[in-house]
């Protein structure tokens, strides 16, 4: 008897951990260390404080950037407009890893081009250089780098799912239009 009622409870046990697993495959597990900035309003945000209790997606890019930054601000594009058609409450973030260059009123201008709807998606500016490098690394395992005599900064192209404790918990390829697809799919699961 003291068997059987061993194994029962080693099955309920199973099924209860089972349960509680996240409901999309998940492929990072980071918390968004500390940083503080301003957005392209030059309004005060201060993370991971600020974006708790929301889902977000966040990205690394520049307004100078010549080469992946427009293809995957277009994406956050497209990405903003279905999270409004299919009623989902997510966020986006864009971080500049070129704080010197990208003021606010930079940010702001480049965001336009994109139709960017400032309630839901915020561009982020004025800390050191150095602390957006660390951020990224510690963060999201993302490399960001300064190139030696040139206005180009090389960084990851990815797009992070972020929880609403400030946890992160999936990348997606920022340059990749179809990724968009997967990045509704699994918010959708999640909220």
């Amino acid at each position: 008897m003291m068997k059987l009622t061993s194994i029962v409870f080693l099955l309920f046990f199973t099924i209860v951990l089972t349960g509680c697993g996240s409901p999309i495959e998940e492929n990072m597990s980071r918390h968004v260390e500390d940083l503080t900035a301003v957005n392209q309003d030059g309004n005060s945000v201060h993370l991971p404080e600020d974006i708790k209790g929301n889902y977000w997606i966040i990205d690394f890019v520049f307004t100078s950037c010549t080469t992946v930054c427009p293809p995957m601000t277009g994406n956050l594009s497209r990405l903003q407009s279905r999270l409004d058609k299919e009623n989902l409450d997510t966020k986006i973030m864009s971080i500049s890893v070129d704080p010197e260059t990208d003021q606010p009123e930079v940010l702001k201008k480049f965001a336009k081009k994109y139709q960017a709807d400032f309630s839901r998606w915020s561009f982020l500016t004025g800390y050191p250089f150095k602390q957006v490098k660390e951020l990224s690394i510690k963060s999201f395992q993302s490399p960001v780098t300064q190139l030696e005599d040139s206005d180009q900064v090389a960084h990851g192209t990815s797009f992070f799912l972020v929880t609403p404790e400030g946890k992160v918990i999936k990348r997606y390829k920022g340059t990749k239009a179809k990724e968009i697809n997967q990045i509704v799919k699994d918010l959708k699961k999640l909220e």
